[in-house]
């Protein structure tokens, strides 16, 4: 068929064009049976990292954040402090 002359023409090439192209689509991704989902043992077998970095977050507000803070100091000490 060449150009379409009408709007009716036009618009059975369209949708032939269409329907040839999805057929093709499908010959060109057609795996004849040779893909499937997993078996159970083949998706037991799968092993996933998990994240490997994890929040430091708490540990330091719950470790490092308070050696500072919980030092003992003398009186002395606090005298110098506090005229600073």
């Amino acid at each position: 068929m060449g150009l379409p002359l009408t709007m009716k023409q036009a618009c059975l090439y369209v949708e032939q064009a269409r329907k040839n192209r999805a057929a093709e689509h499908r010959r060109k991704h057609a795996h004849d049976g040779r893909c499937s989902g997993l078996t159970d043992a083949e998706y037991n077998r799968v092993r996933v990292r998990q994240k490997s970095t994890f929040s430091k977050a708490r540990k330091f507000t719950h470790n490092r954040m308070w050696r500072e803070t919980s030092k003992k100091f003398t009186t002395e000490q606090l005298k110098q402090i506090k005229t600073l």
